[in-house]
């Protein structure tokens, strides 16, 4: 079965999408409100001489969170340490980790949601109070108690994909909650033209816009294609990204003109064919494609249903006129 474009990371694509990254608020592109209200809020915190207040980041995967903190770090003049929540596992480990913090620096703590409660709880008495309850005396001759030690003032920036998961008492402590949403192609264009520039490529206009209507809204995906069809007009042309290069190079990666790849199209032509349109549960669908559940609802399932293509409804998922016609079907819907 093709892998999709969107999932199947290389090394090489890790280091072409480390290198493109910008590393301060001017220079990156998108999500216009969220810049201007990080810009006020910095400049804020960096007159009192004070720590950010902590921030939210959520949405979509490949719009830009990891990017945002680092360039959060960039702008307060700040070290980040990057951390994830499946990685920690122990409430000591976390306590570990923000102890080793200095004064202002930020921890950026990438897929909150899967913080267990143990360790999550933790971070209330940090996030607030800047300090850690350490418990001491745990064994049978002694009674156990609470001690809290004082944390240096710092910036905690969670990112998810699925903000509903965090629990209220975690979600309520970030000061600064943000949802980033996809790009428009303009966006996507700038972006693919700022990315040649840095890769020395040369790319039309009209090239880049084509690559940028595929992208599904996402700058990562945007980076990724832009290397692909770089590689394919290396090879098969001049080297010159030209609209004509861009087409034949997306058709070749099964990318569609909606940036619909193998996977999108297997979930939707599945509703269709197994299971009469939908409705039809998550994990059901999971099982028929052999694709994670999970993968399906934070990876594709957003994108189809921003462009109007699948629904959720209480009953399940759902295909729509616009999905059938995309895909050359029929609605027997009355």
């Amino acid at each position: 079965m093709p892998r999709s474009i969107e999932t199947h990371l290389t090394n090489e694509d890790k280091a072409v999408e480390g290198s493109l990254r910008p590393q301060l608020l001017k220079d990156y592109i998108g999500q216009s409100a969220i810049k201007e209200s990080l810009t006020i809020g910095i400049e804020a915190a960096k007159k009192r001489g004070d720590a950010l207040d902590h921030v939210l980041l959520y949405g979509p995967p490949g719009l830009g969170k990891t990017t945002l903190a680092g360039i959060i770090a960039n702008e307060m003049g700040t070290h980040i340490k990057v951390t994830s929540g499946p990685a920690i596992e122990k409430p000591a480990e976390m306590a570990a980790i923000l102890n080793s913090l200095q004064e202002g620096d930020l921890l950026f703590v990438d897929e909150i949601h899967r913080l267990n409660r143990q360790v999550e709880e933790v971070l209330y008495p940090a996030m607030e109070d800047y300090c850690i309850d350490v418990i001491i005396g745990k064994d049978s001759s002694s009674s156990a108690r609470s001690v809290r030690l004082p944390l240096p003032h710092f910036t905690l920036v969670g990112a998810t994909t699925r903000a509903g998961l965090l629990t209220a008492p975690l979600r309520d402590r970030f000061g600064l909650i943000y949802h980033l949403d996809f790009y428009n192609v303009s966006e996507l264009t700038h972006i693919i033209m700022h990315s040649a520039e840095k890769m020395k490529v040369e790319v039309e206009l009209d090239g880049a816009k084509e690559m940028a209507r595929r992208s599904r809204g996402t700058p990562r995906l945007a980076n990724r294609i832009l290397k692909r069809v770089r590689d394919y007009a290396q090879v098969r042309y001049d080297g010159v990204i030209t609209l004509d290069v861009s087409v034949e190079a997306l058709d070749l990666m099964d990318v569609d003109r909606l940036g619909l790849d193998h996977v999108d199209r297997m979930i939707l032509e599945t509703i269709v064919h197994k299971f009469a349109g939908g409705p039809v549960g998550l994990d059901t669908l999971s099982a028929a494609i052999g694709e994670d559940a999970g993968t399906i609802e934070d990876v594709y399932e957003p994108y189809l249903i921003k462009n109007g293509l699948l629904m959720r409804t209480p009953k399940g998922r759902t295909v729509t006129d616009a999905a059938m016609a995309h895909l050359g079907l029929h609605s027997s819907r009355p």
